[in-house]
């Protein structure tokens, strides 16, 4: 036998019996641990008799776990102890470039988050363009637009007498509407911004060959105006929208047929969640009664326009909804824009029934469906 260790017992023992217990009370030790180290016989006065000791030593050597084991010989030991440990294996170089990369995804995902309806929609996120160019109304293309109640004789108060003749157009054409603006300035925080904006819509006679398949109506409507982000709420919605200018809308035609007016708008638009609401209301510029073509067009289109978009699982669902109580007399337009279909393209079915489709036709009801392909659904 070698001969035992010459330091003092009775503090060796006191002092190896507290280390133990505090390091295999870590969670990250198991409880072979306690056995190892209670059957080791740490009471012993010295380091070489644990270490001798063939069943603390063949504990040890039973434990699984890499940690664990090397912290059991060293109890057994005598050895100082290590720096805590968490118990589980250190990470290697790729793992922390991992850990890393999806710690800063986190924010990075959250600042990619999609705009809301209304900020996308006039540039007010941070991330938009300064000056941007883009879509305004819907911008669309009806192959087939189908009329239950054919104009065939346009007629204004003014030229009642004028005596047009009937003019033979088919109950089926197709229609399209183009529409832009563009933000010609804009403060530091994008909040405040002057725009400018110009929607064409067209009526084509394109299946009527019998009448060289003209273009029945066009309506020009060139808008300047103001736009201001909100913040507000009421009602569970956003508001995040308000607009203020001029529009012009005239068809460009030449008395009797012609048909214009000018309005000083205002508009406010709030939104939840995939739904937006925009609310315009305008005031007609009077004109004198030697210019004005159309007198009475504000009763039939009223004073205000309410439009609503709902967008779900890729699609769009659109309703206007227009008229002055007056009267009686309005308009309700509904519309589904598909998912895309090809590129931007997708497939839009429009309802329309009413007054004032086109300028050409303010003070004629009729009720028309049309099917073909849209780019944007507005709003």
């Amino acid at each position: 036998m070698k001969e035992q260790s010459s330091v003092k017992p009775a503090r060796f023992v006191r002092r190896a019996r507290e280390e133990s217990w505090r390091r295999c009370s870590d969670r990250a030790f198991s409880r072979r641990c306690w056995a190892a180290v209670l059957g080791a016989g740490l009471a012993a006065a010295s380091v070489a008799a644990r270490a001798q000791d063939p069943a603390a030593l063949a504990q040890c050597r039973d434990i699984a776990n890499d940690h664990e084991r090397l912290a059991c010989y060293d109890l057994v030991s005598g050895r100082a102890p290590a720096a805590p440990s968490t118990g589980a294996p250190a990470a290697t170089a790729p793992e922390l470039q991992r850990a890393e990369g999806e710690k800063a995804a986190v924010p990075a995902a959250a600042a990619r988050k999609e705009p809301s309806i209304l900020d996308a929609a006039w540039g007010f996120d941070a991330e938009s363009s300064r000056f941007p160019i883009s879509l305004y109304h819907p911008n669309y293309f009806l192959l087939f637009r189908y009329s239950d109640r054919v104009n065939n004789q346009p007629f204004s108060p003014v030229f009642s007498a004028a005596g047009t003749p009937d003019q033979d157009l088919d109950s089926t054409e197709a229609k399209f509407q183009l529409s832009v603006k563009a933000r010609l300035w804009t403060t530091d925080d994008w909040r405040w911004g002057m725009w400018l904006a110009y929607t064409q819509q067209n009526q084509w006679q394109v299946y009527n060959d019998e009448i060289s398949r003209p273009f029945r109506e066009t309506n020009y409507m060139p808008e300047v105006f103001a736009s201001y982000r909100p913040e507000g709420n009421f009602a569970g919605f956003d508001w995040k929208l308000l607009n203020f200018g001029f529009n012009h809308q005239s068809n460009g035609r030449a008395d009797p047929l012609s048909r214009s007016w000018n309005r000083i708008f205002a508009e406010v638009g709030v939104e939840r969640s995939n739904l937006a609401l925009t609310l315009r209301g305008w005031y007609r510029v009077p004109e004198s009664a030697d210019k004005d073509d159309n007198p009475d067009i504000t009763d039939y289109y009223g004073y205000t326009e309410l439009n609503a978009l709902y967008r779900w699982r890729g699609n769009s669902f659109s309703l206007m909804g227009r008229g002055n109580f007056s009267t009686g007399k309005g308009a309700v337009q509904l519309a589904w824009f598909s998912r895309p279909i090809l590129g931007p393209l997708r497939g839009y079915l429009q309802i329309f029934s009413g007054y004032g489709e086109s300028m050409i036709d303010y003070n004629w009801n009729q009720t028309t469906v049309g099917i073909g392909v849209a780019v944007n659904d507005g709003p």
